[in-house]
């Protein structure tokens, strides 16, 4: 059992958020094939920040979030709420607008990265995790340097 409870927090904890629940549960199903990765899924933006404290390693958050209540807060809104909450959560955008300007916007706002909803989309979102804890590594032997100097 506590094989089990090892395993499950040695994952890579990421939030989906997104209110088309047909693409939702695709990245849902994509994602749970893989298991270094723990999925949990919101509608809105506004649930993913009531489960702020479950301390997510990653959110994948889509850019406009009104399908559900046209009153709800978009992506943008969303992420600045979460870079409030703890600066340190990477959040990758994702939107089905294949804009320049919505992509410069997204990382004006901090996001980590910007990915187009399409057919490659789950690929390119694992290449970005990658890249994201290949980064968070090379921060912390950064950090272990500069301590020692």
């Amino acid at each position: 059992m506590n094989k089990d409870i090892r395993s499950e927090s040695n994952r890579i904890k990421i939030f989906l958020v997104d209110d088309d629940a047909l693409y939702l549960k695709a990245m849902e199903i994509d994602f749970l094939q893989h298991p270094d990765f723990s999925i949990e899924t919101f509608a809105t933006g506004e649930i993913c920040l009531e489960n702020l404290s479950h301390n997510p390693d990653i959110i994948v958050l889509d850019y406009h979030l009104d399908g559900i209540n046209k009153n709800a807060m978009n992506g943008i809104e969303t992420l600045d709420k979460i870079k409030s909450f703890n600066p340190d959560i990477p959040v990758v955008m994702l939107s089905s607008q294949d804009k320049i300007d919505v992509a410069i916007n997204c990382m004006h706002h901090k996001a980590f990265d910007y990915v187009i909803k399409s057919e490659t989309a789950f690929v390119r979102l694992q290449k970005v995790i990658r890249a994201i804890f290949s980064y968070k590594k090379m921060e912390k032997e950064l950090s272990w340097y500069m301590e020692r100097m």
